[in-house]
């Protein structure tokens, strides 16, 4: 079995990536801002849960994404591992996967990280405001701002899981098929 967590900026590819690497390896992707929409819409218990913080203006407790997440691993019992996507973005919640993959007997064989320069995610993110529709993908300043974010709260876990031998870091610039190469070659070495 093999679990990933798949990190970058806005715009680095994760999503794209992701869907190669679950055709290539038969993971499943796990897309936390997915599994909070699902929940949502489907109004699970989970879901109105993450509502009645969100309807507040407060942030999601960790243990409701964690929750979700087992949910989430425990519908797929079959599957050869994960690309968790979107999470952990702190330490804590780092620390608490931690907690819930050993609890399966399972555990994160490699954190990778898509870099790519500032400005050309900027321009990849306002092409993809164009025909997408995310107002948070059509101005400059949101997404500068979102970078900010990341900066502050998610790089951090960087020095978490180079404590742990685990991060890796692959370039995100160039085509789909030339990071998708790199990704795969990265993976296939771990075994």
């Amino acid at each position: 079995m093999i679990n990933l967590v798949l990190f970058g900026k806005p715009g680095a590819g994760k999503g794209t990536q992701a869907a190669f690497l679950k055709a290539t390896f038969n993971l499943v992707h796990i897309s936390t801002g997915d599994l909070f929409r699902y929940n949502i819409k489907n109004k699970t218990a989970l879901g109105q849960k993450a509502q009645s913080f969100m309807d507040k203006g407060d942030l999601v407790p960790d243990r409701v994404t964690i929750e979700m997440l087992e949910a989430e691993v425990d519908r797929n019992p079959e599957v050869k591992g994960f690309i968790f996507d979107g999470f952990p973005r702190t330490k804590a919640q780092a620390q608490a996967l931690d907690v819930f993959i050993e609890a399966k007997n399972m555990k994160i064989n490699a954190t990778i990280a898509l870099e790519a320069n500032d400005d050309i995610l900027v321009k990849r993110l306002l092409e993809r405001g164009e025909t997408s529709g995310r107002s948070d993908d059509q101005d400059e300043s949101k997404i500068r701002n979102r970078f900010d974010e990341y900066k502050l709260k998610t790089a951090p876990l960087k020095d978490y899981y180079e404590g742990q031998h685990k991060f890796h870091s692959v370039n995100g610039i160039g085509s789909i098929n030339e990071i998708t190469e790199r990704l795969t070659n990265l993976i296939v070495s771990l075994n």
